[in-house]
């Protein structure tokens, strides 16, 4: 049985998620391109983009397995596109091009409908309209046994941690202080829904902590 989980989720050390003013040229807002600067060095990275090179330490190994044993994605409507209020037409199908780096069924989190996209590589883009059960019951049958990865962004991880859905959850923090923007722990409480930190490892750019639940 797969488990539900956030992987190589990139978070600031004041605990932003994004920046404000997230646009199409500006995907990760004011400042917020410096959070996932770590993965971008590595050879998974580059690899994944058809370019060769890339580091291969500690940052590269927890690039390399937040991608396995994937069987669906969740992901809320920001991480697929700016695009605010109903869809203006069906031009927009996501940052990532003909072939996004998902390979598997990608239920976007939206309060407006819109059919189904099936791109390049295997990627079909569902729009989810009532909510992260609804989109993970979904998920399930699509995963069958392998993991279901909750790509975000916060809000939607928040969402799922509040719900006490999440099993675990892999943060990547750079050094980086980005003073506002979205912030993951907005309203949580980890400790009283059960979470605790389970292990942390320092990579090359980042320093990388997994939470899971607390033993019983």
């Amino acid at each position: 049985m797969g488990i539900i989980r956030t992987s190589a989720f990139s978070v600031s050390i004041d605990g932003f998620a994004a920046g404000l003013h997230q646009t199409v040229d500006n995907p990760f807002g004011d400042r917020g391109m410096a959070l996932p600067e770590w993965m971008l060095k590595t050879r998974m990275f580059h690899t994944m983009t058809g370019r060769d090179g890339g580091s291969t330490g500690v940052d590269n190994g927890f690039a390399e397995r937040s991608m396995e044993n994937i069987g669906a994605w969740i992901l809320g409507r920001n991480m697929f596109g700016p695009i605010r209020g109903p869809w203006p037409d069906d031009l927009w199908k996501g940052w990532w091009g003909p072939n996004p780096p998902y390979h598997t069924p990608v239920y976007v989190l939206t309060h407006y409908a819109r059919a189904s996209i099936e791109m390049e590589g295997g990627t079909v883009f569902h729009f989810v309209t009532d909510g992260i059960e609804a989109a993970l019951k979904q998920a399930r049958a699509a995963a069958k046994d392998r993991d279901i990865r909750i790509g975000g962004g916060a809000s939607v991880v928040r969402q799922f941690l509040q719900a006490g859905l999440l099993d675990e959850m892999h943060l990547a923090l750079p050094a980086v202080l980005l003073g506002a923007g979205e912030s993951l722990f907005a309203g949580l409480d980890l400790p009283a829904l059960g979470y605790a930190p389970v292990d942390r490892v320092t990579g090359e750019n980042a320093t990388h902590v997994k939470i899971g639940r607390k033993s019983a």
